[in-house]
């Protein structure tokens, strides 16, 4: 039994039950180990939790980097970003279901560990939508309440998308980078 196996495991129930409604005993059971064997490989459901959120970000940051460093125009790097963001929150669902749902259950040592990670992710937007506006391409007064705007709406699609449903991630993504790219377009340009 490896850690990551004992991660993925335990994503997929904080996924399906919650972090409270989760015991380290499911997190065992789901990969078949005794609950003290379990402490050999994590010490706290905390630590567990702590892990998964910081696996879904890693992921994020990563795909995030990769298109930041694409020589796209703003409006087409935006597009990117979108893409890569909402694959991979669908193909990764569990992670993205803690990562979004689950980071309020860590204790405040954690969190305050946690929150620059996010922020970290959520800069990466902002220098994203920075460039654009640099390049006179996009008038945003706030960058930041314009990404939470635009992650708050990506996000919660984890609640409604259904991978056998008429929409691909791909399509969701576009009609996405439609709507957000016509707000953030400067009316003073063709």
């Amino acid at each position: 039994m490896t850690r990551d196996e004992i991660l993925v495991a335990a994503a997929q129930i904080f996924s399906q039950k919650g972090f409270h409604a989760t015991s380290m005993q499911d997190i065992a059971q789901a990969v078949n180990l005794q609950k003290a064997s379990l402490y050999h490989h994590i010490s706290s459901k905390q630590e567990i939790l702590v892990e998964v959120l910081d696996r879904a970000l890693d992921l994020l940051i990563c795909n995030m980097e990769e298109v930041m460093q694409s020589s796209l125009p703003p409006a087409e790097m935006l597009r990117q970003a979108i893409r890569v963001y909402m694959t991979t929150i669908l193909e990764n669902r569990n992670l993205a279901s803690v990562l979004l749902l689950e980071h309020r259950s860590l204790e405040p040592a954690l969190h305050a560990r946690h929150v620059p990670h996010r922020d970290r992710f959520e800069q990466l937007w902002r220098d994203l939508l920075q460039r654009g506006a640099n390049a006179g391409d996009f008038q945003t007064a706030e960058p930041a309440m314009t990404v939470r705007a635009l992650l708050g709406a990506l996000n919660w699609t984890i609640t409604w998308y259904r991978p056998d449903g008429a929409l691909t991630p791909e399509t969701i993504a576009d009609e996405f980078a439609d709507l957000f790219l016509a707000g953030l377009r400067r009316r003073d340009r063709t």
